[in-house]
């Protein structure tokens, strides 16, 4: 697999552009947006997309355009760590679960996850919430919590189909421990499924990050969310649709990139259905 092989792939290619429009968004607002967004403008509250505002103004005189920058940030991030947390956590959770098959351990494992997976991660948040208070950081801790028995179910699943492989038992009887087999054999093989699922469930947890703040459970003003924006326009959407149309957008863009991807990335990994387009 090279190269050509991404560049081949539309789903793929398609996604990392759409992708890439709101990563240079984000990253570019750390040094520069249109207009300030933590500034009061009353006199240019409501105003529709226009030159200079080229997504219009809210209800306090702010730039859309420079909220969806930020808001891009903010959205990436917390998606970005809730994810990270689970694939940490997630991971070798599978990977002892699956070394272990059969044993108490692997149930107490597998029964945790089906724990968690009770309570979505819009649950988790409201209980986090209740005890903390909201902000973003316990949104990426509920959402992080949520993404953990996922990547402990791919890995676990992954790693049992290896577990009979000819080599695995090769290198159990050249005296290799069931960590050292997991971390050196097990782990590189089921690298790809879980590049997949950190696409899908990065996509997911834009979702959910937009859907706490959308509550309040979330990002908390003066700092911008793509959920919370969608909120604040709640009571103006008849007579101003654009404010809840950009950032819906930017919500639904985003995920469709990153789903294209990880649907590329699949078909790219898979060596049948890579096979069957060339």
């Amino acid at each position: 697999m090279n190269a050509a092989h991404f560049l081949r792939s539309r789903s793929f290619m398609l996604g990392l552009i759409l992708t890439l429009i709101f990563v240079f968004a984000a990253l570019i607002s750390f040094l520069w947006t249109p207009y300030e967004i933590d500034g009061v403008d009353i006199p240019n509250k409501l105003h529709a997309p226009a030159w200079p505002n080229l997504l219009g103004t809210d209800q306090y005189g702010r730039d859309v355009l420079s909220m969806i920058m930020v808001g891009a940030r903010v959205s990436i991030a917390v998606a970005l760590v809730a994810v990270t947390i689970g694939m940490v956590i997630g991971v070798p959770l599978g990977l002892a679960a699956a070394a272990k098959k059969g044993t108490w351990w692997d149930e107490i494992i597998m029964r945790g996850n089906d724990l968690v997976f009770a309570f979505p991660s819009l649950v988790i948040a409201i209980l986090i919430t209740a005890i903390f208070g909201a902000s973003a950081i316990n949104a990426i801790i509920a959402i992080g919590i949520f993404n953990i028995p996922v990547f402990a179910r791919i890995t676990r699943g992954g790693a049992l189909s290896l577990w009979e492989r000819d080599y695995i038992l090769s290198a159990r009887v050249a005296g290799k421990s069931p960590a050292r087999i997991s971390i050196e054999h097990i782990l590189p093989n089921v690298m790809n499924l879980l590049i997949v699922q950190g696409t899908i469930q990065f996509s997911l947890g834009i979702l959910a990050e937009a859907g706490l703040s959308f509550v309040g459970l979330g990002v908390q003003p003066p700092t911008p969310s793509w959920g919370r924006m969608l909120a604040d326009s709640q009571t103006l959407v008849y007579s101003y649709a654009y404010l809840a149309l950009f950032p819906g957008l930017a919500i639904v863009l985003t995920v469709l990139g990153l789903n294209l991807m990880g649907d590329g990335l699949r078909d790219i990994f898979d060596p049948k259905v890579r096979k069957s387009r060339t």
